[in-house]
C-alpha cells in the first residue's frame, strides 16, 4: 500500500502537471485568436488583389479563354500537417482525407508529386502507400508564415518549370471557432473559372473607373501571383489555428482527467492520514494501559 508521504509525492507531481496543463491551454488560446485574425486580416488584402483583376479582366476580356485548364494533367499536393505534438487527431483527419482525395484524383504514384508540411504527418501517409517527394518544417508563430508560404512557392514554381504538376491542391484543417476544425481542400492552381468569370461580370463598386500603364501581361501574372499567396497564407493559418484548437481540446480532457485524479489522491490522503492518526492514538492507549497495569 501507497505510504502516505507517496500519497503526498504524487499530489505534488499532478499539481505540477496540471499547471503545465492550463498554462498550454492559455497559450493554444492566446494562438487561436492571433491565427484566426490574421486569417481575417487576409480579407481587405484578397478584396484588393480580386479589384486588380477584376481591372484587367474588364479591359481584355478576351483573355479570359486563355486561362480555362484544359486538361487535369499531374497532381501538386500540398499537405499541412504538424510538427509538434499533443493536439489530438489533428494529424489523423487530415491524413485521412488527403489519402482518399489524392488517390481517388491521381491513383497511380507517378501521376502525383507530393509535399508535406510538418513532419509527424509523414508516417501517416507513408502507411496508405503514399510516396513523399518534398517536406518542409511547419512554423508556430504568425512571423513566420510569410517565410513558410515563400518556401512553398519556391517548390510549386519548380513543380511548374519541369512539368511535375498541372493541379496544385492544398489540404488542410479549416478553423470552425474555438476548438472545432475540419478538413478542407483548396484548388490552388488552374485559377477558378468560374471565380475569373464572375469576376469580370462583377458590378465595379464606384463610379471612378483605374486605369493602369503596367503590360498586362506582367500584371496580370503579378497579381494572380498574389492570389496563390493568399491562398497559402490562409491555408497555413487555418492550419495552424485548428492546430492550436485540437491541442486546447486535448489539454481540457487532459486537465479533466487530472482533476479527477486529483480528487483521488485527495480523498486517499484524508483516509490515509486518518489511518495514521487513529493507529498512533491506539498505540498511545495500549502504552497508557500497559503501564497503568499493576
Amino acid at each position: 500500500m501507497q505510504s502516505l508521504e507517496g500519497i503526498r509525492r504524487s499530489i505534488s507531481t499532478a499539481e505540477d502537471l496540471q499547471s503545465v496543463v492550463r498554462m498550454m491551454k492559455g497559450v493554444a488560446a492566446a494562438n487561436i485568436r492571433e491565427f484566426e485574425r490574421a486569417v481575417a486580416s487576409l480579407g481587405d488584402y484578397s478584396r484588393a488583389i480580386e479589384l486588380g483583376i477584376q481591372t484587367l479582366l474588364r479591359s481584355r476580356p478576351e483573355r479570359l479563354v486563355a486561362t480555362a485548364p484544359t486538361s487535369d494533367g499531374r497532381l501538386g499536393a500540398v499537405v499541412f500537417g504538424s510538427d509538434q505534438g499533443m493536439c489530438g487527431r489533428f494529424n489523423q483527419q487530415i491524413a485521412t482525407h488527403a489519402v482518399t482525395e489524392i488517390k481517388k484524383l491521381a491513383p497511380r504514384n507517378e501521376d502525383r508529386t507530393i509535399l508535406i508540411v510538418g513532419a509527424r504527418i509523414l508516417a501517416l501517409l507513408e502507411m496508405d502507400a503514399l510516396e513523399i517527394d518534398e517536406r518542409v518544417a511547419t512554423t508556430t508563430s504568425l512571423a513566420g508564415i510569410t517565410s513558410l508560404v515563400q518556401e512553398i512557392l519556391m517548390h510549386i514554381e519548380s513543380w511548374r518549370e519541369r512539368g511535375a504538376a498541372d493541379r496544385i491542391l492544398l489540404f488542410y484543417n479549416e478553423a470552425l471557432g474555438g476548438a472545432k476544425y475540419e478538413p478542407h481542400t483548396h484548388q490552388l492552381f488552374p485559377v477558378d473559372f468560374d471565380w475569373l468569370r464572375e469576376l469580370r461580370s462583377r458590378e465595379w463598386p464606384s463610379n471612378r473607373l483605374p486605369i493602369y500603364t503596367i503590360d498586362w501581361d506582367g500584371l496580370f501574372s503579378s497579381l494572380i501571383r498574389e492570389h496563390l499567396y493568399i491562398g497559402i497564407f490562409r491555408a497555413a493559418a487555418e492550419s495552424l489555428a485548428s492546430e492550436n484548437a485540437s491541442r486546447l481540446a486535448s489539454m481540457q480532457v487532459a486537465e479533466r482527467n487530472i482533476d479527477d485524479r486529483l480528487e483521488e489522491l485527495q480523498v486517499k490522503y484524508r483516509h490515509k492520514r486518518q489511518q495514521t492518526i487513529t493507529e498512533e492514538l491506539l498505540d498511545i492507549i495500549s502504552g497508557f494501559e500497559a503501564l497503568s497495569t499493576p
